[in-house]
């Protein structure tokens, strides 16, 4: 395990008989208190805990050390651990290979992000043809041993031409990337890595002697973290000179003509011998942005004639180009998704031309081109289905691959070059693969993933169903269990929610997940308003103002699995990431009578405060400001640190936290344990899991995210009397 803030340390502990409450000899460390009351549109807001914003502070490092060390103390004590951990680790391994991220370019060359079995960290690798031999371009375990930091591979681009290779990566789970060129015939690195280039907005030009990327600015001392992604810019360099001799091409700060926005954060896109080259921008959080196109020629001219194609209000979510023509996934009158095209020579967005109607039936999440066809991937209720839609046809499409159950994803083809399309494939059930899909809808397997169930791993059994929630709207849920088991209410049940940005839950296979499913373990994905389930209307009705319903759709489905004898409240549990911090949070702040124990994990906990945060400023789109009267008072419904109240018996919570999170501040999870720490009066613990070589999860190794599986599965277990405590 990588912590350099958690030490095992010793802590005497008395247990009740149950075996699942316990009174701890050594109360947690009290947080040190320096309160502020602000005071929005006439509302006065209580802070207590606002000092530990300051991570930096020799008090509040100090407090994170102390708390680390109680929760690892208590974790330490568990009497199943060691037994989870070594569980989960071997399951891992004995899954085989792990491959993601696959890309194919032209002349066979296939590149992929792999993590041998028993591997600390995903190696790039490529070959030439399947029949090829693999060959590692980029190994990030050689930098681990070489500074004792975990690195990781956040992002990667081979140039059309086969030559160079730009990556990114990063360390200590920060995602704080630094970009580096390589030539790929040698191996050798090509000029120093350039800092700061965070997201994986890397093009490179048509003749691949070029590439674009976003740098976000080196800020001068003192200035605040609201700062960070403000007036980022896009650079071209030409491969070989250094980065000083890059060119600002797109950007705030590079053409005031264009009245971007300080928030917008660009990219550019180019094609294989495409003449027109597109610039999009985002605020890295929702995918809505402007849209610009200028010819590539004119990268020859002091100043590029950018011309505008959209707004956000055109609702465009992802755009991909062949030839001169331009694609794009718009919501605009079709809030399930539809396709659109239009000429790059006359781009008037009034004329473009929907080449794949919204689907009768489920969302159009995503599309992709090869050679001659548009695809569509259409999400049905968990599962997603890759479409081919017929020129001229745009109506629902044709799934390419028929015979296969679960879900079906397109394989990376960025230079719309192949003729034959691959698939990744996916279902609760069963592990994935990488299929050639041949012609009339028959399948074989690439073998680029070789996983493996398990040995001894139990059969498993799921029911899809919609559960009624507050207001009579149903929610989709999906129950996995072992099969056969008995519902008899003594289940440990896990609830597992987010319901954000329109990110929605699918099928998958988890090798970890059957650590907990062959304990007798139930788990259960709730796609909540919030979530994408239903297209934009139902992301909608869980977002800013309709925020509660993310909630009280978890709260819902939280009864009905104990009404349907799943769980009881006493092996009841709830786990929420990031943005679903909000659904896990606020369900037990606001049903604490439910739920046995709780896991915010990298939560997003004081939703009035976010906004003040580096990445904080970029979610005001999808949370809302404090600016705004209605927005604020939305926020402060949402925050679960302000909803903590003093004498409530909450269940126990295990607050989880890499402390480089660059997504979620740690001072989330750290004002949220010291509020519950002093207001709880179940008797229950709340303490935190901290890592001190981790940050949102993104980059972690194969044994940090193991460690952490099943230190939180091992703590459920414990607290619903399923596990006891050591001497």
């Amino acid at each position: 395990m990588f912590r350099s803030i958690a030490h095992r340390g010793r802590l005497a502990l008395a247990v009740f008989a149950c075996g699942a409450v316990s009174a701890f000899a050594a109360a947690p460390p009290p947080a040190p208190s320096e309160p502020v009351t602000d005071t929005f549109h006439g509302v006065r807001v209580a802070d207590p805990y606002r000092n530990l914003e300051n991570v930096k502070s020799p008090q509040t490092q100090a407090w994170f050390k102390a708390q680390a060390e109680y929760g690892e103390a208590i974790l330490s004590h568990i009497d199943i651990r060691d037994e989870m951990a070594r569980r989960v680790a071997e399951l891992g391994r004995s899954s085989g290979d792990l491959v993601r991220e696959v890309v194919r370019l032209p002349g066979e060359r296939i590149y992929y992000l792999k993590r041998p079995a028993g591997g600390s960290q995903f190696k790039l690798v490529m070959r030439v043809g399947l029949k090829g031999a693999e060959r590692v371009l980029v190994d990030p375990e050689q930098l681990a041993k070489a500074t004792g930091v975990p690195h990781a591979i956040n992002y990667f681009m081979p140039s059309w031409d086969g030559r160079t290779l730009a990556y990114g990566i990063s360390a200590g789970g920060s995602e704080d990337a630094s970009l580096q060129l390589m030539d790929i015939a040698s191996g050798k690195p090509i000029g120093t890595p350039i800092p700061r280039v965070r997201e994986s907005y890397v093009s490179w030009s048509p003749d691949s002697r070029h590439l674009a990327y976003n740098q976000v600015r080196d800020l001068p001392a003192g200035a605040p973290d609201t700062e960070t992604f403000l007036d980022t810019t896009v650079f071209l360099l030409k491969v070989g000179q250094p980065a000083s001799r890059a060119r600002p091409l797109f950007g705030p700060l590079v053409d005031t003509s264009l009245k971007l926005d300080r928030i917008d954060v660009g990219s550019i896109y180019f094609t294989p011998r495409g003449r027109y080259m597109v610039a999009r921008t985002t605020d890295t959080t929702v995918p809505e942005g402007k849209l610009f196109v200028a010819p590539v020629a004119s990268l020859a001219s002091r100043r590029i004639p950018w011309r505008q194609i959209s707004s956000a209000a055109d609702k465009i979510t992802d755009v991909q180009m062949r030839g001169d023509r331009l694609y794009l996934r718009t919501y605009t009158g079709a809030p399930r998704g539809r396709v659109i095209a239009l000429s790059l020579k006359d781009p008037v967005l009034a004329r473009a031309r929907e080449v794949a109607a919204e689907p009768t039936q489920g969302v159009l999440r995503e599309f992709g081109l090869d050679r001659d066809a548009l695809y569509t991937e259409v999400q049905l209720g968990f599962n997603t289905r890759v479409m081919r839609h017929a020129k001229g046809t745009p109506r629902d499409g044709q799934d390419i691959a028929p015979g296969q159950a679960g879900s079906t994803f397109l394989i990376g083809d960025p230079a719309h070059a192949q003729r034959q399309p691959w698939v990744g494939t996916s279902s609760w059930t069963d592990l994935p693969r990488v299929l050639a899909v041949e012609a009339g809808g028959t399948t074989r397997d690439t073998g680029l993933r070789n996983s493996q169930r398990p040995a001894g791993a139990p059969e498993l059994e799921v029911a899809e169903v919609m559960v009624p929630s507050h207001d009579g709207v149903r929610v989709p849920l999906a129950v996995i269990q072992r099969k056969g088991l008995a519902r008899d209410g003594s289940n440990p049940t896990l609830l597992i929610g987010y319901g954000a940005y329109g990110f929605t839950f699918e099928a998958y296979y988890d090798p970890r997940a059957l650590a907990w499913l062959e304990r007798g373990g139930v788990i259960a994905f709730a796609n909540v308003r919030g979530s994408g389930a239903f297209g934009d209307e139902w992301h909608r009705a869980g977002f800013k103002t309709t925020k509660p319903n993310t909630w009280k759709d978890g709260i819902a489905c939280a009864r009905w699995l104990i009404e349907q004898r799943y769980a009881s409240p006493a092996t009841m549990g709830i786990w929420g990431t990031s943005a679903g911090g909000i659904f896990v949070g606020r369900a037990v702040t606001a049903a604490p009578e439910l739920f046995a124990a709780a896991v915010f994990d990298v939560g997003m906990l004081d939703a009035v405060r976010s906004e003040e945060s580096a990445n904080g400023i970029t979610n005001i789109s999808e949370f809302g400001t404090v600016k705004d009267p209605a927005e604020f008072a939305a926020l402060l419904e949402m925050s679960t640190y302000h909803q903590i109240k003093d004498g409530s018996a909450y269940p126990a919570v295990m607050l989880v936290h890499g402390m480089n999170d660059p997504r979620v501040d740690v001072w989330n999870s750290g004002k949220a344990a010291a509020r519950l720490q002093v207001a709880s009066s179940s008797g229950k613990p709340v303490f935190m899991r901290l890592d001190g070589q981790a940050g949102h999860g993104v980059g972690s190794t194969a044994q940090q995210a193991a460690s952490q599986r099943a230190d939180i599965y091992s703590f459920l277990l414990w607290q619903f009397g399923k596990a006891g405590l050591k001497p």
